[in-house]
Parts: C-alpha cells; sequence; structure tokens
C-alpha cells in the first residue's frame, strides 16, 4: 500500500568503493601491469647509470625519476579504475581537448632537446609530451562518436571522428612523429572496423596510407632516412640499431647475466626505447618471451571481457585503448629486432619516461574500468534471443 501511494524507493548501491572495485576488477590484468612495472625497474637499475654517469648525475638518478613517475601512473590507474564508464567518458573528452590544444601550440612553444622533433614542452624540472596523453583521450571521444552515430537520429559521429582523426595525423606528421601518428590511425581504423564500417572504406583508408607514406618518403629526409636504414640489408653496427641487433645477438637464451650487458653503454635510448634490448642482453629470450606473454595477457583477456560488453561505447572504447596499448608494445619490440623501421616509441610500463608512464597509467586504468563486471546480461543472449 506504501508503494502505491508514495511510488517504489529506489535500491542505492552501498557496497564499499574498494571493496566493490577488487571485486569487479580485472584482477589478472592489473596483476600483469605491476609485474611490467616492476620489470621496467629492474631493468632501468641496469640501463640507466652509464646514462646517469655522461650526464653528471647520481648512479640512479634516471630510476628515481622512474619509481616517482611509476607511483604517479599506479595512482593514476587506481582511481581511473574506479570511475564508472561515464565518468571516464566526461573527463575523458575534457582531457582531449586540452590535450589537443597543447598538441597544436607545440610549434610555437614546444622544444626538441636537440632530437630534431618538436614534441615536448620544457617545464625546467620535467617536460611533458602532449601526444602521450591525446592518445587514450582521443580513443574515447572517437568512441563516443562512433557509437553516438549509432542511435537513432545520432550525429554523423563516424564522419567527425574522422576528420579529428586527419587533423591529430597531420599535427603529428609535422613534428614529426609518424610512429605516434600510425598509432593513433590504428586506433581510430580498429574501432571504425568494430562499429560496422564497410570493407571498402577500410580499404580505401589503407590505399590512402599507403600514398601518404609514399609522399613522406619523398618531402621528408627524416623518413626518408629511417626508411633506407630498415630497408638496408646491412645494418651499421655504429647505429643504435646496430648496438641492439648485436645485444639481442650476445644475449642468446638466457643472457650473458645481470650487470654484465655492454648495450647500455652504447646507446643513447637504452633506457627509453631499445629497453627491450637491454633485457635481451642481460637476461636472454626467456625475458623477452615473459614481457610478451604479459602484454598478450593484457590485451587477450581485455579483449575477452569486451566480448560480453553490451554498451556499444565501451565496447569501442575498450577495444582502442587494447589495440593501442597492444600494438605500441609490438612496435617497440619489432624495431628492436629490426621487423619495423625505426619509431622512437617507449615500451609501455617498462621503458623510462614521464609523460609515457603517466598517460600510460591513464589509459590502463580507463581499460580496466571498462572492462570490470557489471550485472548484466550477456550480449551472446541477446543475440540468441533475436535469433528465436
Amino acid at each position: 500500500m506504501t508503494e502505491m501511494v508514495y511510488g517504489t524507493t529506489p535500491v542505492r548501491d552501498v557496497e564499499p568503493v574498494l571493496p566493490k572495485w577488487w571485486r569487479t576488477v580485472d584482477r589478472w590484468t592489473l596483476s600483469c601491469i605491476l609485474m611490467l612495472f616492476g620489470i621496467g625497474i629492474l631493468l632501468g637499475l641496469a640501463a640507466s647509470p652509464p646514462l646517469a654517469e655522461r650526464n653528471g648525475f647520481s648512479p640512479f638518478h634516471y630510476v628515481e625519476r622512474q619509481v616517482i613517475f611509476g607511483a604517479m601512473a599506479l595512482v593514476a590507474l587506481l582511481l581511473t579504475s574506479m570511475m564508472s564508464p561515464v565518468v571516464v567518458r566526461r573527463l575523458a573528452v575534457l582531457g582531449f581537448l586540452a590535450s589537443f590544444v597543447a598538441l597544436a601550440l607545440l610549434p610555437f612553444f614546444g622544444t626538441d632537446f636537440g632530437k630534431g622533433a618538436v614534441r615536448w614542452y620544457s617545464l625546467g624540472f620535467a617536460s611533458i609530451q602532449p601526444s602521450e596523453f591525446l592518445k587514450p583521450t582521443f580513443i574515447i571521444a572517437a568512441a563516443w562518436l562512433i557509437a553516438a552515430a549509432q542511435d537513432l537520429g545520432g550525429p554523423p559521429g563516424r564522419l567527425y571522428s574522422f576528420m579529428l582523426t586527419v587533423a591529430i595525423v597531420l599535427m603529428l606528421a609535422m613534428q614529426p612523429d609518424f610512429g605516434q601518428a600510425c598509432l593513433v590511425l590504428f586506433g581510430w581504423g580498429v574501432m571504425w572496423f568494430v562499429g560496422g564500417a564497410p570493407m571498402v572504406l577500410l580499404l580505401a583508408l589503407a590505399g590512402l596510407v599507403v600514398l601518404a607514406g609514399s609522399f613522406a618518403y619523398s618531402a621528408s629526409e627524416h623518413f626518408a632516412r629511417r626508411i633506407d636504414g630498415f630497408l638496408t640489408p646491412e645494418v651499421d653496427p655504429t647505429t643504435q640499431l646496430g648496438y641492439a641487433t648485436n645485444a639481442i645477438r650476445e644475449g642468446g637464451f638466457f643472457g650473458v647475466g645481470v650487470g654484465e650487458g655492454q648495450v647500455k653503454w652504447s646507446l643513447p635510448d637504452a633506457h627509453t626505447d631499445f629497453i627491450i634490448a637491454v633485457a635481451a642482453e642481460e637476461y636472454g629470450l626467456v625475458m623477452v618471451l615473459a614481457i610478451i606473454v604479459l602484454y598478450a595477457t593484457i590485451v587477450v583477456r581485455s579483449m575477452i571481457r569486451l566480448m560480453r560488453e553490451r554498451d556499444p561505447f565501451i565496447r569501442l572504447a575498450g577495444t582502442g585503448l587494447a589495440a593501442m596499448f597492444g600494438v605500441q608494445a609490438m612496435i617497440n619490440m619489432g624495431v628492436a629486432v629490426r621487423l619495423l623501421p625505426a619509431k622512437g616509441m617507449t615500451l609501455p610500463f617498462v621503458s623510462y619516461g614521464g609523460s609515457s608512464l603517466i598517460a600510460g597509467g591513464i589509459a590502463v586504468g580507463m581499460l580496466l574500468a571498462f572492462t570490470r563486471t557489471r550485472p548484466q546480461g550477456e550480449i551472446g543472449d541477446i543475440l540468441r534471443g533475436r535469433l528465436r
């Protein structure tokens, strides 16, 4: 009788945040992330002292900074993973707008730190690379647009997301940062495919990428030099690829021993882009395979959990984040073994880099938020219902 007079009382979820988070989060993925971070610290102890010595710092200067940045990344990961998908989407869209503006202003206020590509803002005590924060937030914004296009009377989200992608890729190519540009394009392409884009359009897009690559090869000396170096049958042993290739060869199956590797004394980017070469030389193929298994576990488990998701936005955003995370790791390791041209891309949670670590923590936190267990029917149940 009370309900008839006053209406029903909504049932509130009174379960505390932390127990609910621990019950619903993918603990396997979380464990893999923590192990990757631990491996990064271990390899940093081997790779960074030579660089610190050359720059006049204490031996573990870069390791200490990596621990600080890593702690910030883990805090960002945990906080983000506790948010609801709606909150993640709102904050990510705001973050995307800020990152987009920061990326557009790089040619005027950015610096290259002598590396020939204007990708950073110098803060004196640290630096910020806007493209690292742009990647995960762009994936969320693009997924929102593509999902909205599937609603009746929804906006032309696929067109808007395509226009944003083109703008971002052009700005990244102007730095030049072709690796990040390819990563953004790949992440958007995966979401576009999952969102139901016709194969004809995807093939046309692939053709445009080939044409753009041909133009970049003829117009950019930086791009042409990297492609030529990759296609050359013999590797110059005095280049970064030469040092990395030799280190991987010397490491063999079990490595030369902890602290016995020599590549860290020759490679200027041994603690960042070529950290996998240090792992292969000192710990051998066993360590490299362990790292590959950890990345594969994160991607595969995330994809499996997303296959059960009914919300198209969550499914698209999670797929884009997982694909981008896995492909970035694959590109970094592929460059070190000379399967891909040099890209200047970090290995997530293993390489040194403040922007990379913190942005990676935010991205994986979003992925964990999207793959948390929610009270909903399986998507397979819906499909079976439609077939009856």
